[in-house]
């Protein structure tokens, strides 16, 4: 098994460019291939498979708890620089399917790549979020006995926003799994804590569905910073992994530009599966 690793501002992720083996994927293997102490270690798997007809590319995204992901923007800008390495393609836009739905990317260059992330919504029947048909904004939960507010959005994957003063990694590993896991979601949530620094900055940290505490992610917040009216319609997202810009469209589809960092090709190997 080959594989290429990649980093989005930390959130690490491997690429698999093998379709027939795509197709025969365990469970176990994704979990130890993930693992850090036990594999190689990383926030998921990018597993490139044949596309349909109408798309350039396809990708199925794997977590490192053997679950699938819709979409992931720094998976995406990942894989669009691992296309970009591998000569399959140039300096144009292309098409990427995902089970989140399509999105455009360009590789402007490795330090400079465009993903055009689709439309985000925040309707509960999109998201999903159980209870009324309603935008999920600005809503009260309660974890472990003390009182937050959220929102939620989905831009082909599930996201649960809480807006804090002050925002903090032990608050994203203690809240963080609570929130994933609530009833609310029946396809558990990916959960952004989110600080409004001005109205053209964030600073958020990062449960990740499946994954854990991230070092990167952005555009849900964004959006809902943005529907909310607290910020304008170019933000600069602070993460620990470093800064993700962010363009949203008046329709509140979402345009993420960042950078993809290479950091081996490896082949796997029996040893690791015993």
């Amino acid at each position: 098994m080959k594989l290429t690793k990649y980093h989005a501002l930390g959130n690490d992720y491997i690429v698999l460019d093998d379709p027939p083996r795509v197709a025969s994927l365990t469970e176990y293997q994704i979990r130890r291939v993930c693992h850090r102490n036990f594999g190689i270690g990383s926030d998921g798997i990018l597993a490139r498979v044949v596309p349909n007809a109408d798309e350039d590319f396809e990708l199925i995204i794997f977590n490192p708890d053997g679950s699938r992901a819709e979409k992931s923007g720094n998976g995406l800008r990942i894989f669009s620089r691992y296309l970009f390495d591998e000569g399959l393609v140039a300096s144009d836009p292309f098409t990427v399917r995902t089970e989140g739905g399509r999105v455009v990317c360009h590789v402007k260059r490795p330090d400079e790549i465009v993903v055009d992330m689709g439309q985000v919504s925040f309707h509960s029947r999109d998201i999903p979020v159980t209870g009324p048909d309603r935008e999920v904004l600005q809503e009260p939960i309660t974890i472990g006995g003390e009182d937050y507010e959220y929102s939620a959005a989905t831009i082909g994957n599930p996201h649960c926003v809480v807006f804090r003063e002050q925002v903090s990694e032990s608050e994203a590993r203690t809240v963080g799994p609570a929130l994933e896991t609530d009833s609310r979601f029946p396809r558990r949530t990916n959960v952004q804590f989110a600080q409004v620094i001005d109205r053209g900055h964030l600073r958020i940290e990062i449960w990740e569905r499946g994954a854990g505490y991230t070092l990167a992610s952005g555009s849900s917040s964004s959006a809902v910073a943005r529907r909310l009216g607290w910020i304008d319609a170019e933000v600069f997202v602070e993460m620990p992994g470093g800064v993700l810009r962010i363009e949203m469209d008046e329709d509140y589809s979402i345009r993420m530009t960042g950078p993809a960092t290479k950091i081996a090709t490896c082949e796997v190997d029996e040893d690791m599966w015993s």
